[in-house]
């Protein structure tokens, strides 16, 4: 795989940093949209599948995350965040016209994703959501209820049963390894609501990854939102696996789960 270019984007809140693994002769574009406190670089693996698979594949860092500006984690309205993955996808669809968009969404991302996916459908070949934060998700009214939010980062080990997963997570220094900040929980909050109430994706065909060990998102709550937000659903649930699917040590088994359902959807 072609080693990842660097882009610099102007983005509703700063700059935004995009990495692009490219591909020679691309026949879709994979947008890898991340989870909360992390960055788009974690996604090399999947960016590889996929530009085996014939994708040329792009991601950027949200907002406040990686080398994007902003404050670090604060995410005050994810509307802006959604329109900031939209402002890549033009970017995208302007470098290679008239391929089909695939969107990926991992935890945060799948929240980022599924909003997406309610605002630009219409643009949108297949959703892949990954792990995502969505429907009955406890933690923002927990952390809200309280008068300091306490300073309890993610433990690697609820990532992935890989503990080099959770060593280089540790120890990478573009990750976020403090306390949530008041205003991301609020804006969590308020767009789980919004896309509670977004309505659904109509015909889009939706892939839905998570581990039935998913200990920071658990799977009934996701399980939620997913059934109302709709689209014409495939579902991969994996036994013992945790959060970071794409990280898991049976990653193998979930990417075929991946190539098998865009296989299916590219066919139409």
């Amino acid at each position: 795989m072609a080693d990842a270019r660097e882009h610099v984007l102007t983005g509703t809140r700063g700059t935004l940093a995009v990495r692009e693994w490219p591909h020679p002769r691309p026949r879709y574009i994979a947008l890898v949209v991340h989870g909360y406190g992390e960055h788009s670089g974690r996604y090399q693996e999947l960016a590889g599948v996929l530009g085996a698979h014939g994708a040329v594949v792009y991601g950027p860092d949200h907002m406040g995350h990686g080398r994007s500006a902003g404050e670090r984690v604060v995410v005050a309205d994810f509307e802006d965040v959604v329109t900031d993955v939209h402002t890549v996808a033009d970017f995208a669809r302007a470098a290679h016209p008239g391929l089909p968009l695939v969107l990926v969404g991992h935890s945060m991302g799948g929240l980022i994703s599924a909003r997406y996916a309610q605002r630009y459908g219409e643009e949108l070949t297949a959703l892949v959501l990954s792990g995502p934060v969505i429907g009955a998700w406890e933690l923002p009214g927990r952390l809200l209820a309280l008068d300091e939010i306490p300073d309890t980062p993610i433990s690697p080990a609820a990532l992935s049963r890989d503990p080099a997963v959770g060593a280089a997570y540790a120890a990478d220094p573009l990750v976020w390894h403090g306390p949530m900040k008041r205003p991301t929980v609020e804006a969590f909050a308020r767009t789980l609501r919004t896309v509670d109430e977004g309505g659904d994706v109509g015909a889009l065909p939706v892939l839905w990854l998570h581990g039935d060990d998913d200990r920071l998102v658990p799977l009934g709550g996701s399980r939620v939102g997913i059934e109302r937000l709709g689209g014409t659903l495939t579902e991969r649930i994996h036994p013992g696996a945790r959060h970071e699917v794409f990280l898991e040590t049976n990653r193998d088994e979930v990417f075929a789960d991946v190539i098998g359902f865009l296989d299916g959807v590219l066919a139409r």
